[in-house]
Protein backbone atom coordinates (compact mmCIF):
# COMPACT_ATOMS: atom_id res chain seq x y z
CA UNK A 1 0.00 0.00 0.00
CA UNK A 2 1.32 3.65 -0.56
CA UNK A 3 2.08 6.17 1.59
CA UNK A 4 -0.81 8.24 0.19
CA UNK A 5 -3.40 5.67 1.16
CA UNK A 6 -2.54 4.89 4.65
CA UNK A 7 -4.87 6.22 7.69
CA UNK A 8 -4.03 10.28 8.64
CA UNK A 9 -4.93 10.13 12.22
CA UNK A 10 -2.91 8.76 14.06
CA UNK A 11 -5.72 6.41 15.97
CA UNK A 12 -6.41 5.08 12.24
CA UNK A 13 -2.62 4.10 11.84
CA UNK A 14 -2.57 2.45 14.64
CA UNK A 15 -6.04 0.48 13.66
CA UNK A 16 -4.18 -0.04 10.70
CA UNK A 17 -1.19 -1.28 12.34
CA UNK A 18 -2.45 -3.93 14.61
CA UNK A 19 -6.06 -4.76 12.27
CA UNK A 20 -4.99 -8.74 12.28
CA UNK A 21 -4.39 -8.49 15.87
CA UNK A 22 -7.25 -6.99 16.74
CA UNK A 23 -9.21 -9.00 13.95
CA UNK A 24 -7.92 -12.23 15.94
CA UNK A 25 -8.89 -10.74 19.34
CA UNK A 26 -12.60 -10.23 18.41
CA UNK A 27 -12.97 -13.41 16.74
CA UNK A 28 -11.99 -15.11 19.72
CA UNK A 29 -14.01 -13.31 22.15
CA UNK A 30 -17.13 -14.01 20.03
CA UNK A 31 -16.10 -17.37 19.59
CA UNK A 32 -15.83 -17.60 23.67
CA UNK A 33 -19.54 -14.98 24.23
CA UNK A 34 -21.13 -17.76 21.73
CA UNK A 35 -20.19 -20.74 23.65
CA UNK A 36 -21.19 -19.65 26.92
CA UNK A 37 -24.35 -17.89 25.99
CA UNK A 38 -25.37 -20.27 24.07
CA UNK A 39 -24.52 -23.50 26.28
CA UNK A 40 -22.40 -25.45 23.07
CA UNK A 41 -21.40 -28.59 24.73
CA UNK A 42 -17.39 -28.98 24.14
CA UNK A 43 -17.74 -32.01 22.45
CA UNK A 44 -19.31 -30.16 19.45
CA UNK A 45 -17.23 -26.76 19.92
CA UNK A 46 -15.10 -25.97 23.17
CA UNK A 47 -14.90 -22.55 24.26
CA UNK A 48 -11.07 -20.80 23.80
CA UNK A 49 -11.13 -20.81 27.58
CA UNK A 50 -12.18 -24.49 27.52
CA UNK A 51 -8.98 -24.82 25.01
CA UNK A 52 -6.57 -23.25 26.75
CA UNK A 53 -7.08 -25.06 30.20
CA UNK A 54 -6.58 -28.31 28.37
CA UNK A 55 -3.86 -27.40 26.63
CA UNK A 56 -1.91 -26.90 30.39
CA UNK A 57 -3.95 -30.29 31.32
CA UNK A 58 -1.46 -31.99 29.24
CA UNK A 59 2.17 -32.18 30.76
CA UNK A 60 4.52 -29.95 29.01
CA UNK A 61 6.96 -33.14 28.20
CA UNK A 62 4.06 -34.73 26.52
CA UNK A 63 3.42 -32.06 24.26
CA UNK A 64 7.17 -31.59 23.23
CA UNK A 65 7.94 -35.26 22.81
CA UNK A 66 4.65 -34.96 20.18
CA UNK A 67 6.30 -31.75 18.90
CA UNK A 68 9.53 -33.23 18.24
CA UNK A 69 7.89 -36.26 16.05
CA UNK A 70 6.42 -33.79 14.16
CA UNK A 71 8.93 -31.64 13.76
CA UNK A 72 11.78 -33.90 12.92
CA UNK A 73 9.75 -35.55 9.97
CA UNK A 74 8.61 -32.52 8.39
CA UNK A 75 11.75 -30.36 8.71
CA UNK A 76 13.39 -34.05 7.05
CA UNK A 77 10.78 -34.28 4.59
CA UNK A 78 11.35 -30.06 3.69
CA UNK A 79 14.84 -30.89 3.08
CA UNK A 80 14.58 -33.93 0.76
CA UNK A 81 12.48 -31.73 -1.33
CA UNK A 82 14.95 -29.21 -1.31
CA UNK A 83 17.73 -31.29 -2.60
CA UNK A 84 15.18 -33.15 -5.30
CA UNK A 85 13.47 -29.66 -6.38
CA UNK A 86 16.83 -27.34 -6.85
CA UNK A 87 18.57 -30.11 -8.78
CA UNK A 88 15.64 -31.44 -11.02
CA UNK A 89 14.63 -27.45 -11.71
CA UNK A 90 17.93 -26.71 -12.90
CA UNK A 91 17.89 -30.24 -15.54
CA UNK A 92 14.68 -29.16 -16.60
CA UNK A 93 15.61 -25.79 -17.59
CA UNK A 94 19.16 -27.24 -19.38
CA UNK A 95 17.91 -30.10 -21.01
CA UNK A 96 14.35 -29.52 -23.01
CA UNK A 97 14.21 -33.59 -23.45
CA UNK A 98 13.93 -33.79 -19.94
CA UNK A 99 11.87 -30.69 -19.33
CA UNK A 100 9.61 -32.87 -21.64
CA UNK A 101 9.97 -35.91 -20.34
CA UNK A 102 9.39 -35.40 -16.78
CA UNK A 103 7.12 -32.16 -16.56
CA UNK A 104 4.45 -34.23 -17.44
CA UNK A 105 5.24 -37.18 -14.72
CA UNK A 106 5.76 -34.00 -11.77
CA UNK A 107 1.64 -33.35 -12.68
CA UNK A 108 0.53 -36.86 -12.24
CA UNK A 109 2.32 -37.30 -8.86
CA UNK A 110 1.17 -33.75 -8.06
CA UNK A 111 -2.55 -34.97 -9.14
CA UNK A 112 -2.62 -38.05 -7.00
CA UNK A 113 -3.74 -37.70 -3.57
CA UNK A 114 -1.22 -38.34 -1.34
CA UNK A 115 -3.72 -39.44 1.29
CA UNK A 116 -4.83 -42.63 -0.95
CA UNK A 117 -0.91 -43.24 -1.56
CA UNK A 118 0.24 -43.00 1.65
CA UNK A 119 -1.12 -46.48 2.84
CA UNK A 120 0.87 -47.94 0.36
CA UNK A 121 3.65 -46.60 0.90
CA UNK A 122 3.57 -47.57 4.70
CA UNK A 123 3.25 -50.97 3.65
CA UNK A 124 6.41 -50.51 1.15
CA UNK A 125 8.59 -48.84 3.40
CA UNK A 126 7.10 -49.75 6.94
CA UNK A 127 6.28 -47.28 10.22
CA UNK A 128 9.50 -45.36 10.44
CA UNK A 129 10.69 -42.28 9.90
CA UNK A 130 11.59 -43.17 5.90
CA UNK A 131 8.02 -43.67 4.91
CA UNK A 132 6.69 -40.36 7.07
CA UNK A 133 9.31 -38.81 5.35
CA UNK A 134 8.46 -39.57 1.97
CA UNK A 135 5.11 -39.02 2.36
CA UNK A 136 5.75 -35.38 3.41
CA UNK A 137 8.42 -34.80 0.56
CA UNK A 138 6.11 -35.97 -2.16
CA UNK A 139 3.84 -33.13 -0.85
CA UNK A 140 5.91 -30.56 -0.63
CA UNK A 141 8.44 -30.84 -3.43
CA UNK A 142 6.07 -29.73 -6.29
CA UNK A 143 5.66 -26.11 -5.68
CA UNK A 144 9.23 -25.77 -5.23
CA UNK A 145 10.12 -27.42 -8.36
CA UNK A 146 7.12 -25.09 -10.34
CA UNK A 147 8.58 -21.92 -8.57
CA UNK A 148 11.81 -22.69 -9.18
CA UNK A 149 11.81 -23.38 -12.83
CA UNK A 150 9.58 -20.45 -13.53
CA UNK A 151 12.40 -18.04 -11.90
CA UNK A 152 15.05 -19.69 -13.48
CA UNK A 153 12.67 -19.18 -16.80
CA UNK A 154 12.47 -15.21 -16.07
CA UNK A 155 15.96 -14.64 -16.43
CA UNK A 156 16.64 -11.52 -18.80
CA UNK A 157 17.52 -13.29 -22.69
CA UNK A 158 20.08 -10.58 -22.51
CA UNK A 159 21.71 -11.66 -19.39
CA UNK A 160 21.94 -15.12 -21.23
CA UNK A 161 22.55 -13.78 -24.43
CA UNK A 162 25.27 -11.74 -22.70
CA UNK A 163 27.08 -14.93 -20.88
CA UNK A 164 26.79 -16.78 -24.15
CA UNK A 165 28.78 -13.88 -26.15
CA UNK A 166 31.42 -14.17 -23.51
CA UNK A 167 31.42 -17.72 -23.59
CA UNK A 168 31.14 -18.39 -20.31
CA UNK A 169 30.40 -21.95 -18.62
CA UNK A 170 27.14 -23.47 -18.48
CA UNK A 171 27.40 -23.66 -14.40
CA UNK A 172 28.14 -20.25 -14.30
CA UNK A 173 25.11 -18.76 -16.30
CA UNK A 174 23.12 -21.19 -13.92
CA UNK A 175 24.68 -20.22 -10.90
CA UNK A 176 25.70 -16.92 -11.33
CA UNK A 177 22.66 -15.71 -13.76
CA UNK A 178 19.85 -17.73 -13.40
CA UNK A 179 19.55 -18.49 -9.79
CA UNK A 180 20.14 -15.34 -8.38
CA UNK A 181 17.08 -14.07 -10.55
CA UNK A 182 14.78 -17.50 -9.05
CA UNK A 183 15.36 -16.47 -5.71
CA UNK A 184 12.36 -14.56 -4.67
CA UNK A 185 10.49 -17.29 -6.61
CA UNK A 186 12.41 -20.16 -5.15
CA UNK A 187 11.39 -18.30 -1.71
CA UNK A 188 8.05 -18.36 -2.73
CA UNK A 189 8.05 -21.83 -2.79
CA UNK A 190 9.73 -22.67 0.29
CA UNK A 191 7.39 -20.55 2.47
CA UNK A 192 4.83 -22.94 0.14
CA UNK A 193 6.54 -25.97 1.22
CA UNK A 194 7.27 -25.54 4.89
CA UNK A 195 3.51 -25.10 5.88
CA UNK A 196 2.61 -28.49 3.56
CA UNK A 197 5.17 -30.20 5.32
CA UNK A 198 3.54 -29.66 8.42
CA UNK A 199 0.56 -31.08 6.81
CA UNK A 200 2.52 -33.93 5.43
CA UNK A 201 3.69 -35.19 8.34
CA UNK A 202 0.44 -34.91 10.12
CA UNK A 203 -1.06 -36.89 6.81
CA UNK A 204 1.42 -39.64 7.69
CA UNK A 205 0.77 -39.76 11.50
CA UNK A 206 -2.67 -40.07 10.70
CA UNK A 207 -1.82 -43.25 8.56
CA UNK A 208 0.32 -44.79 11.17
CA UNK A 209 2.34 -43.22 14.16
CA UNK A 210 2.33 -43.43 17.47
CA UNK A 211 3.82 -40.12 18.10
CA UNK A 212 3.21 -37.05 16.66
CA UNK A 213 0.99 -34.01 16.78
CA UNK A 214 -1.42 -35.64 14.34
CA UNK A 215 -1.50 -38.86 16.17
CA UNK A 216 -2.28 -36.55 19.34
CA UNK A 217 -5.08 -34.82 17.66
CA UNK A 218 -6.48 -38.18 16.47
CA UNK A 219 -6.39 -39.95 19.69
CA UNK A 220 -8.21 -36.92 21.28
CA UNK A 221 -10.81 -37.02 19.18
CA UNK A 222 -11.50 -40.77 19.37
CA UNK A 223 -12.01 -40.17 23.11
CA UNK A 224 -13.85 -37.26 22.48
CA UNK A 225 -11.45 -35.11 24.24
CA UNK A 226 -12.55 -32.24 22.16
CA UNK A 227 -10.84 -29.40 23.99
CA UNK A 228 -7.87 -31.18 23.57
CA UNK A 229 -7.57 -32.23 20.30
CA UNK A 230 -8.10 -28.28 19.29
CA UNK A 231 -5.25 -27.34 21.86
CA UNK A 232 -3.02 -29.72 19.61
CA UNK A 233 -4.77 -28.06 16.53
CA UNK A 234 -3.77 -24.36 17.57
CA UNK A 235 -0.38 -25.78 18.55
CA UNK A 236 -0.06 -27.43 15.18
CA UNK A 237 -1.45 -24.04 14.03
CA UNK A 238 1.39 -21.88 15.45
CA UNK A 239 4.48 -24.04 14.89
CA UNK A 240 3.29 -24.04 11.33
CA UNK A 241 3.38 -19.94 11.58
CA UNK A 242 6.69 -19.92 13.23
CA UNK A 243 8.27 -22.09 10.27
CA UNK A 244 6.64 -19.93 7.48
CA UNK A 245 7.89 -16.78 9.49
CA UNK A 246 11.26 -18.38 9.83
CA UNK A 247 11.33 -18.72 5.65
CA UNK A 248 10.91 -15.19 5.56
CA UNK A 249 13.86 -14.06 8.20
CA UNK A 250 16.15 -16.22 6.43
CA UNK A 251 15.22 -14.41 3.19
CA UNK A 252 15.55 -10.95 5.43
CA UNK A 253 18.58 -11.88 6.53
CA UNK A 254 20.64 -13.82 3.78
CA UNK A 255 18.95 -12.42 0.53
CA UNK A 256 17.24 -8.45 1.73
CA UNK A 257 17.81 -7.83 -2.12
CA UNK A 258 15.06 -10.30 -3.61
CA UNK A 259 12.69 -8.80 -1.09
CA UNK A 260 9.91 -6.70 -2.88
CA UNK A 261 11.01 -2.69 -2.61
CA UNK A 262 8.39 -1.26 -0.31
CA UNK A 263 6.35 1.98 -2.17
Amino acid sequence: MSQASLPKSALGRQLYRFAPALFFIVLIALWELVCQVGNVPNYILPAPSAIVSAFFDVEISRWLTHLWATLRVALMGFALSILIAIPLSIGMIRSELLNRTLYPALIVIQSTPVVAVAPLIIVLLGTDDPSRVLITCLITFFPLVVSTTTGMLETPPEMIELSQSLRAPRYRETWQIRIPYAIPHIFSGLRVSITLAIIGAVVAEFVAAEKGLGYFIQFSTSFFKIPQAFAGLIFLAAISLLLFKSVQWIQMYFFPWSLPKKK
